[in-house]
């Protein structure tokens, strides 16, 4: 018994990583189709798709200012730019269990009072999977000048 106890304390780390493994394959389809989500609900100006995708808690950072949930869907929803396409370049997602990190390069194009803009915005987002589901926790970005 005590030899059985001590190969399933080694042997069982050893599988975690096949399964870590396992969740990252099934979890970046995931993250990537939410960040594209990302972008079509800016172009919509869709005040629901972000509720859905954000958790409560949700904290957003730009450059020197910090966004509630709230906030940040007030801000993008009622906005005067109006952005009419964007893509994400370049993205990476770490995934660790039940919580991912994607980074990338969010290029966003449209028009504003001064005319046709195309912007980049290095990125940084944190989603978490909670009941099923993967929610966005916390995101920084930074306008590149």
């Amino acid at each position: 018994m005590q030899v059985a106890r001590r190969l399933l304390m080694v042997l069982i780390p050893l599988a975690l990583p096949s399964v870590t493994s396992a969740q990252a394959v099934n979890a970046k389809p995931q993250i990537t189709a939410l960040e594209n989500a990302w972008i079509k609900a800016l172009v919509a100006h869709d005040a629901a798709a972000f509720d859905r995708m954000l958790a409560p808690s949700f904290l957003y950072t730009e450059n020197d200012k910090v966004y509630t949930k709230a906030d940040l869907i007030r801000d993008l929803t009622t906005s005067t730019d109006s952005v009419t396409s964007g893509e994400n370049e370049d993205m990476v997602i770490r995934v660790y269990g039940n919580a991912a990190i994607a980074t990338g390069w969010l290029v966003l194009r449209g028009r504003n009072a001064s005319g046709a803009f195309e912007r980049r915005y290095r990125y940084t987002d944190t989603w978490v999977k909670s009941a099923g589901r993967w929610r966005a926790i916390a995101a920084q970005d930074y306008l590149k000048p």
